[in-house]
């Protein structure tokens, strides 16, 4: 086995074509001809005695000893990637950089830091993508991803994760409810309320479940899923239902709706905790570590100070599960 002859282009071929699982689609990102994209895998193939993908499949599949093949490759190109990035910050953060958010963070958390950032870091391209937290482990993991913002902890092996702030909950209950009499609202008294909650899938709903150690349904007569907070705060102020808000969210409200609506949960409060996700072999350290700074200093300024005793929500805890 020559792999002396095996080079970086077949290798970013290979990976373009596990990525979109096309070959027209990756010849296309690679900016090369399919033919041209087809001769070089087939190369690539031969100089490593076995067959990457099967072709008879649409989408094109990777073979399993091609699984392990492509991690290989993800490796050896993460790792030159490495020469040219500490070069180009060898001076300041610079350069492209991927970051994920979760929808449920996305619309509060990144207005708070980007105008701000992009200001102090004027060589730094940022890309933002909404992503569900599965999807952030997943690309993050492929190293499609330099850095995500998402509810910890996740713990998740490979992975590394940076607190930047601490966020609490509120109920969010309709007009006339004889739960608003109360200066605050315990977790138990919520079972007793239709709960409008996020569609699976995000991480927001895996905490209110949790939160209210309950599988809650959705008001019957009504099938609706929404990931949008607006949405649930309609359906709550037309008395149907009520709602869980994270402080970015409820601090939003109008001063009236926040007094006549919204209310605080008796202690222990809940809260969940904001955090930077990264590979451990990532690359973009002093972006990661300047996007780390920049966050933790806007919501220390958007949030209040977390009550001591606090119960930090699990992001991934299934219903029915206390948190930890």
């Amino acid at each position: 086995m020559d792999l002396g002859a095996v080079t970086l282009t077949q290798m970013r071929y290979a990976i373009a074509v596990a990525d979109t699982q096309n070959f027209r689609l990756a010849a296309a990102r690679s900016g090369v001809s399919q033919s041209g994209l087809s001769m070089q895998l087939q190369k690539l193939e031969e100089l490593l005695g076995i067959v990457l993908f099967d072709r008879s499949k649409q989408p094109v599949l990777v073979t399993p000893e091609g699984a392990s093949a492509l991690r290989q490759m993800r490796a050896i190109l993460r790792e030159t990637e490495r020469l040219g990035q500490i070069v180009r910050e060898e001076d300041e953060p610079s350069g492209p950089f991927r970051l994920g958010v979760i929808p449920t963070l996305s619309s509060s958390v990144i207005p708070l830091f980007l105008s701000s950032f992009l200001e102090s870091h004027s060589k730094v391209e940022l890309r933002v993508e909404e992503l569900k937290t599965s999807e952030m482990i997943e690309r993050l993991e492929a190293d499609t991803l330099d850095a995500g913002i998402a509810a910890i902890p996740l713990a998740m092996p490979g992975l590394t994760e940076r607190r930047v702030g601490l966020e609490r909950m509120f109920a969010y209950l309709p007009p006339g409810d004889p739960l608003l009499k109360k200066a605050r609202i315990r977790q138990e008294d919520l079972k007793q309320r239709s709960l409008w909650v996020m569609p699976e899938g995000h991480c927001f709903r895996a905490q209110v479940l949790s939160l209210c150690a309950m599988d809650i349904p959705a008001p019957r007569q009504v099938h609706f899923e929404s990931g949008s907070f607006e949405t649930l705060i309609r359906l709550v102020d037309k008395g149907l239902g009520a709602t869980v808000l994270p402080e970015l969210v409820a601090s939003a409200l109008p001063p009236s709706r926040k007094r006549a609506q919204l209310r605080p949960f008796a202690s222990p409060e809940p809260v969940r905790e904001i955090g930077v996700v990264t590979s451990r072999s990532q690359l973009r350290r002093r972006v990661t570590e300047a996007l780390e700074t920049a966050l933790a200093q806007a919501l220390d300024s958007a949030l209040a100070a977390a009550p001591r005793g606090a119960v930090i929500l699990n992001p991934l805890a299934e219903a029915g599960e206390s948190a930890s």
